[in-house]
């Protein structure tokens, strides 16, 4: 839904309207560079098509595989996400637009692929209770999706869908957990502890970890960040991401961006835009031109508050659909943010203490960016997209483009992204998704809205290509996007394009180009894993490493902080191509000073097979317990 904050008129009123409602539905070209890079090698491409998902009648989509020659592959969704599991399976969820736009529910709808994004195939609602010709659920605004980095005792990865109230709105955030790879879902209405909640967001680590972050507007706009250790049937453990120091970024100050959890570490990030301080409360002028990040190193207990850039100017405002967070597999974290004309990133190498940036990633023809999504991957990788336009006047707001400003999905990507100013790559995604203004009010809009609030990509941690997952409010009817025939108006037709009636959900999967394993292909092994936490008053370390190239692996030495570490690796040792060794300790160097919240660094030489050696250090931040109950 995405309810503005206070810089945004009406807002208040707005909140006190929506309390009071008891029943009924509320709305929730070629590869360029930017002008401060050169270009990478390797031009990615992409195949798009239509996943299949009827409303109007239960069920009816089921099992549907997209794309195909029979001309099922249409759906009335928007809205959507997108995740990987780490065996480079694809999961996807999008809402009914007709739920969100005339009152019609129909739920949340979900897909997975398992040929790398070539093929979707539609699962059972996660939220549906429906048994009659017309589908309705009880929740479906705002949907977001997370799958367990761990498989479950059934051999499979939990599936997570969020996704808000509907009848009556706001209620509770719902969680709907498959075991079983999509073919069966249970549901949780009461994911959010605290009620009367809006723009949801869920992360999952562990086998049955999930965490949902949301604002409760009952606490006059807290962000809170709820955590289950039982795969959603309970959440149990509440934290406000605004620590005491940054009170004053509640009281309608802040738009919520996304959750993310670094596996590897625990760690959990919750980012948001707001003002810079307490003497801006009572700022007339001042808009969300402060990126914030909050991070927990406690497994979701507490949150410490930091911020990522301030802008100078307080009239810019960065909660533009959504200030995004992402972590690559070495810890460095990644916020993506646009002031409704660039967009930008900043890099922290420190877990989110300090940052780099911001950055600018997008170059003409995108001379418009926005609705931000991140994936990462490997050590300085990083997949991004937005909704891009040539139009740029200067003057206007995003909403009050003229029908002349054409919309496309756009992609780029760096493979040095904690360098500064490193090489962005930039490509069109799709064809055009639309014409004319995109509102970005969230319930308050009085614009074109088919868009609705955000997209997703996510990359396959087998291959390291991209499935990006969007809307469209455009009249195709190809064999690969056929034209539905559903929805309130008669469907999707000719002179309905550029309407609610055509918004549906597309696929663009990565066929070709440079892939985020490519950064790679220069190692020989990687260290997948660095987990340091003090557990009981007493310390822990784990570290992982794969071996990645074609050489064995004969012996590994390590060092924390510069200090020789001996660690019991389990295999033994010699790590063959393809291989995973992994050692946990407790012994420590005696003179190795021990703080919480201090960041050391592990350094790794491998001696190869063929006599040569190669050695990588990355950081580790001493936790408190983050990986308990996991």
């Amino acid at each position: 839904m995405d309810i503005p904050s206070r810089f945004s008129n009406h807002t208040r009123t707005i909140v006190i309207l929506l309390l009071t409602l008891t029943s009924g539905l509320v709305l929730t070209s070629g590869l360029l560079t930017s002008a401060s890079a050169a270009k990478t090698s390797g031009t990615a491409t992409f195949n798009t098509y239509e996943l299949g998902g009827n409303p109007f009648v239960v069920g009816n989509s089921v099992g549907t595989v997209c794309p195909n020659t029979v001309g099922t592959c249409t759906n009335t969704e928007g809205e959507p996400a997108i995740r990987a599991d780490p065996s480079g399976n694809f999961y996807g969820s999008s809402e009914n637009v007709f739920c969100v736009v005339d009152r019609q529910c129909g739920g949340t709808f979900a897909w997975r692929s398992t040929d790398n994004g070539n093929h979707f195939t539609t699962l059972p609602l996660p939220n549906s209770v429906s048994t009659g010709s017309n589908g309705f659920s009880p929740a479906g605004g705002d949907t977001d999706i997370a799958v367990a980095p761990v498989r479950n005792n059934n051999g499979f990865y939990n599936i997570y869908v969020a996704s808000l109230a509907t009848a009556p709105p706001l209620a509770n955030v719902y969680v709907s957990t498959s075991h079983d790879g999509g073919a069966s879902w249970v549901l949780n209405p009461t994911g959010a502890t605290i009620p009367v909640d809006d723009r949801e967001w869920i992360a999952a680590d562990g086998a049955n970890k999930v965490c949902v972050s949301y604002h409760a507007y009952a606490t006059t706009n807290n962000l809170f960040v709820d955590c289950s250790y039982d795969g959603g049937i309970t959440f149990a453990q509440v934290a406000n991401a605004f620590d005491p120091s940054h009170a004053f970024n509640a009281l309608y100050n802040n738009e919520i961006g996304n959750l993310a959890i670094d596996t590897s570490n625990h760690l959990i990030y919750q980012s948001f835009s707001s003002i810079a301080n307490a003497g801006e409360e009572t700022c007339l002028n001042c808009s969300t031109h402060v990126v914030w990040i909050a991070v927990s190193i406690d497994g979701g207990i507490s949150f410490t508050d930091y911020q990522v850039y301030v802008k100078p100017d307080v009239t810019v405002g960065y909660g533009h659909q959504f200030v995004n967070v992402s972590v690559d597999q070495a810890g460095n974290v990644y916020l993506v943010y646009n002031d409704n004309h660039n967009m930008f990133y900043s890099y922290s190498t420190t877990f989110g203490q300090s940052w780099n940036g911001p950055f600018r990633i997008n170059s003409s023809p995108s001379n418009t960016a926005i609705f931000p999504w991140s994936s990462a991957g490997p050590a300085g990788t990083l997949d991004l997209v937005w909704y891009g336009s040539s139009y740029y006047d200067g003057v206007n707001p995003p909403d009050s483009y003229p029908m002349t400003a054409s919309w496309q999905v756009y992609f780029a990507q760096n493979l040095a992204a904690t360098t500064p100013n490193s090489k962005w790559s930039q490509t069109t995604a799709s064809g055009i998704v639309h014409y004319g203004g995109v509102c970005e009010s969230g319930v308050t809009c009085t614009g074109n809205r088919d868009l609705l609030d955000d997209f997703g990509v996510a990359v396959s941690p087998t291959t390291g290509f991209a499935s990006i997952i969007y809307t469209s409010d455009q009249y195709v009817n190809s064999a690969n996007e056929p034209a539905q025939p559903f929805g309130s108006g008669g469907g999707c037709t000719q002179s309905s394009t550029n309407s609610v009636e055509c918004s549906h959900t597309d696929i663009a999967v990565q066929t070709g180009g440079t892939s985020l394993l490519s950064a790679t292909t220069k190692h020989h092994f990687q260290i997948t894993k660095t987990d340091f936490e003090q557990i009981s008053n007493n310390p822990s370390l784990t570290v992982q490493v794969t071996n990645i190239g074609n050489e064995a692996i004969n012996a590994l030495a390590a060092q924390v902080s510069g200090l020789p570490l001996d660690l019991p690796w389990t295999p033994a040792l010699a790590l063959q191509p393809g291989q995973t060794t992994t050692a946990t300790t407790g012994t420590l160097p005696a003179t190795l000073l021990l703080a919480v919240g201090t960041i050391y660094t592990i350094t790794i030489t491998a001696n190869l097979s063929d006599g040569t050696t190669e050695t990588q250090t990355v950081s580790a931040i001493y936790t408190i317990a983050a990986g308990i109950g996991l």
